[in-house]
């Protein structure tokens, strides 16, 4: 698979990505063994996690696996921290849990360090130099290695990488941003990917096939192994079953018929391809789904399909977002 540089920094991962959010709880270890396994053979490195996954069963079975089931060296682990379990406040950004999940973290995972760290959200109730100084703080202690955030809107991120830069070689440059985009949701594009472009900050999508509507599973109804057939993520994925999401998966669909290949291979592809994308996380629920995820990696989409995909999931963007002398 081929390797691509995350932002302006050294640390090259993968262009897929394995997403480990139901492990532990709807993915279980002789699958997610299965997945790892297939992922790490095609050339797969970057796999990313977080604390709250499964409420820390996912990090623990990851560690697991890569005792007995694939080298650590070979892997770049990637977890995030901030989000808590707390009705009345749902992220936590202070410097003191921040740095006391990454341990806890380290501990689940059985390793002395994570190659990328994230903060999981922005944290409106704890400055964000704070914030940003666990990051130091992380880096400087050889608890990560590279760091970044996640779920920021436009103008946290570029707040966020910018006072990350103000001090060079005191402050620990953001690597990367996690964010949801597909051609169910490209809201990215008003203003978190151009500040990730302008700060050569590597964007990291997440849900990259629309929550799985983009495999067309959906088109005649809800399957009763899916997602969307799933007490806890059925929410998640009603969102995208509506009238425009309709409309996209229709002309994947036909795309893909084109093509001889599958909509999961031409929405991956397409998301894979954006400029600013360093790589799409991909989440399946079993080996089987993640490698014909993986089977993208010989696809790149024509251009005139680019173009048809662009314009028929085009979100509407006015102004500030566009320069206003078009408007």
């Amino acid at each position: 698979m081929e390797q691509r540089h995350l932002g302006r920094t050294g640390l090259r991962v993968s262009r897929i990505g394995l997403g480990t959010l139901t492990w532990g709880r709807d993915t279980e270890e002789h699958d997610a063994a299965d997945m790892l396994k297939a992922f790490w053979e095609a050339g797969g490195t970057l796999v990313d996690t977080a604390d709250v996954y499964g409420g820390g069963e996912a990090e623990y079975l990851l560690g697991r696996l890569m005792e007995r089931l694939v080298p650590r060296r070979d892997l770049v682990i990637s977890t995030k921290a901030g989000s808590v379990p707390d009705p009345g406040r749902r992220f936590d950004g202070s410097r003191g849990h921040l740095l006391a999940a990454l341990d806890a973290s380290l501990v689940r995972l059985g390793t002395d360090h994570v190659d990328l760290w994230h903060i999981h959200a922005y944290d409106t109730g704890t400055p964000l130099e704070e914030t940003l100084q666990a990051l130091d703080i992380a880096v400087a202690s050889g608890r990560a290695r590279y760091a970044g955030v996640s779920n920021f809107c436009g103008w946290q991120l570029a707040k966020a990488a910018t006072w990350q830069l103000a001090a060079p070689g005191t402050r620990t440059r953001l690597a990367s941003t996690q964010m949801e985009y597909s051609l169910l949701q490209r809201g990215v594009e008003r203003e978190v990917l151009p500040a990730a472009l302008d700060l050569e900050v590597g964007l990291l999508p997440s849900s990259p096939l629309g929550r799985g509507v983009l495999t067309g599973k959906y088109r005649h109804g809800t399957p009763g192994d899916s997602r969307g057939a799933s007490e806890h993520l059925a929410p998640f994925v009603e969102p995208y079953l509506d009238d425009t999401a309709t409309r996209i998966v229709d002309a994947v669909t036909t795309a893909a018929d084109g093509l001889a290949v599958t909509p999961l291979q031409v929405a991956l592809a397409w998301v894979r391809d954006r400029p600013g994308v360093t790589a799409p996380i991909v989440g399946a629920r079993t080996a089987q789904q993640l490698t014909a995820a993986l089977s993208v990696e010989a696809l790149s989409l024509p251009d005139e399909i680019c173009r048809a995909l662009d314009d028929v999931s085009a979100p509407l963007h006015r102004y500030p977002d566009h320069d206003w002398s078009t408007l």
